[in-house]
C-alpha cells in the first residue's frame, strides 16, 4: 500500500499521558446510577480484542487489544448447552470456528431459526463447555483478513469467566483499568431455549466483582427488553443500547411492537432510550453519513440528540481495510489493503462522540492522540 500524507497542526498540541484511565461520563450516569464522580474520557474499545489481527473473540485477541492500549475490551456472550456463557459472536459457530473440521460432530449440524433468519450450521447451545473447549477458532474473514489465518487452529473459545480473569490480570500487569464491553446475543432466542443469559451474566460480574457503580463494565445489546429488566433490577454498571441502520430489535418484532431501530435512533427515540439506558451504540453510518457514491458525507443529529438526554454515544465499528471504508478513503486497488483509517475516525471524534469500537486498537489510539492534539491528517495527491 502507497500512502503520502501531509500533517497538519490546526492547533496546540496537549500533552496527553496514554492509555487512557477507564472512566465512564459523569453526566450520563448521575441521575441513574450515582455516577457523577466519574470522569468523562473518550474511549478506544476493541472490538472482540484486537480482530484486525487475531481470530476474534479468543484470549489472544483480547490480550493484544489491550497492550495496544485499548481502554475497553469488547465480549459477544453466548450460551452452552449446560448453561455457561461463552465469547462468540454468533451461537452459529461454523465461521469462527473448526467445527466442520471434526467428524465427531457432525450430526450436530442442523438448521434452526434466529431472530426469524433460517441459518444451517453448529450452534452453541448444542454442545456442553467440555465439547466446545475442544473446538479451535479460526478467523472470520480470512478473504480480507488473511494474515490473521496463521493464528488458526491455535486458541480455544473463552469463557466470559476467562475474559474478566484476563482483564483484572492485564489492568494489574498494565498498572491502568481495562474495562470489558459485554454484549448479550439474541436474549429472546436464548429465553425460548430455556438458557436465559442474564442470570449468568450477574452471577459472573458478581462472583468477579465487577457489578459495582465503579466497575469498569458496560452491558449492551441490540434488544430493548432485556435491558430494561436490567434497570429494572437497578444493575449499578452502564447500560447501552445498540441500534442499527436498519430493522427492527428482535424483541420488538417477536411481541409484535412496529418500532423500529430508524424509530429507536430518532430524537424521541433516543429519549425513550434514555429512560432505561445509559449509552447507545449506532451504526457509524447513523453518525455520519455516507454520500451516493459511498464517499464520508457529513455529520447527522444523531450525536447532539443523544447527548441532549445525557446518553453516551459509542458507535461501531471502525477498521482499516479499503471494503470497509468510505470510497473517498480507500487506497490501493483490493480490499483487504489498508486506507486512510485515521482520517475516517478522526471525523468521528470531530463529530463528538464519546469512544469508537475499533478492529485496530492502535489506530484508535492514535487518532485519539491525533485529535487531543489538534492535529489533523490530509491525504495529498
Amino acid at each position: 500500500m502507497s500512502c503520502s500524507r501531509r500533517l497538519t497542526v490546526a492547533g496546540v498540541a496537549v500533552a496527553l499521558a496514554l492509555p487512557l484511565s477507564f472512566a465512564v461520563p459523569a453526566s450520563a450516569l448521575a441521575d441513574r446510577r450515582g455516577g457523577g464522580d466519574l470522569a468523562d474520557e473518550l474511549l478506544v474499545i476493541g472490538h472482540r480484542g484486537a480482530s484486525g489481527y487475531r481470530p476474534e473473540h479468543t484470549l489472544a485477541s483480547y490480550e493484544l487489544a489491550a497492550r495496544m492500549g485499548a481502554d475497553v475490551i469488547e465480549a459477544d456472550v453466548v450460551s452452552t448447552a449446560d448453561g455457561v456463557l461463552v465469547s462468540r459472536h454468533e451461537n452459529e459457530i461454523s465461521g469462527t470456528t473448526d467445527v466442520a473440521e471434526r467428524p465427531e460432530f457432525a450430526d450436530r449440524r442442523t438448521t434452526k431459526t434466529v431472530d426469524g433468519v433460517a441459518l444451517t450450521g453448529w450452534f452453541t447451545e448444542d454442545f456442553t463447555l467440555a465439547e466446545l473447549r475442544t473446538l479451535r477458532a479460526v478467523e472470520r474473514l480470512p478473504e480480507v483478513r488473511e494474515e490473521n489465518t496463521v493464528y488458526d487452529g491455535l486458541y480455544p473459545v473463552p469463557t466470559l469467566d476467562e475474559v474478566l480473569d484476563l482483564r483484572k490480570r492485564l489492568s494489574k500487569e498494565l498498572d491502568r483499568e481495562i474495562g470489558v464491553y459485554i454484549e448479550t446475543k439474541h436474549p429472546t432466542y436464548f429465553d425460548a431455549e430455556g438458557l436465559s443469559l442474564e442470570e449468568p451474566l450477574l452471577a459472573d460480574l458478581r462472583e468477579a466483582r465487577m457489578d459495582r457503580r465503579s466497575s469498569p463494565v458496560f452491558l449492551q445489546s441490540f434488544e430493548t427488553t432485556n435491558l430494561r429488566e436490567l434497570h429494572d433490577l437497578r444493575v449499578r454498571v452502564p447500560l447501552v443500547q445498540l441500534l442499527s441502520a436498519t430493522g427492527a430489535p428482535a424483541d420488538l418484532v417477536a411481541a409484535g411492537d412496529p418500532r423500529t431501530y430508524a424509530d429507536l435512533s430518532s430524537a424521541a427515540g433516543l429519549a425513550e432510550v434514555a429512560e432505561y439506558a445509559d449509552g447507545v451504540g449506532p451504526d457509524k453510518n447513523q453518525v455520519i453519513a455516507r454520500n451516493a457514491d459511498g464517499s464520508l458525507g457529513e455529520a447527522t443529529s444523531f450525536v447532539a440528540d443523544a447527548h441532549r438526554v445525557d446518553l453516551i454515544v459509542h458507535p461501531y465499528t471502525l477498521r482499516n481495510e479499503n471494503t470497509f471504508l468510505p470510497t473517498d478513503l480507500r487506497e490501493g486497488t483490493a480490499p483487504d489493503d489498508y486506507g486512510l483509517a485515521l482520517q475516517e475516525q478522526l471525523r468521528f471524534w470531530e463529530a463528538g462522540v464519546d469512544g469508537i469500537f475499533t478492529d485496530n486498537p492502535d489506530t484508535g489510539v492514535e487518532s485519539r492522540r491525533l485529535f487531543l492534539a489538534g492535529e489533523t491528517l490530509d491525504a495529498a495527491a
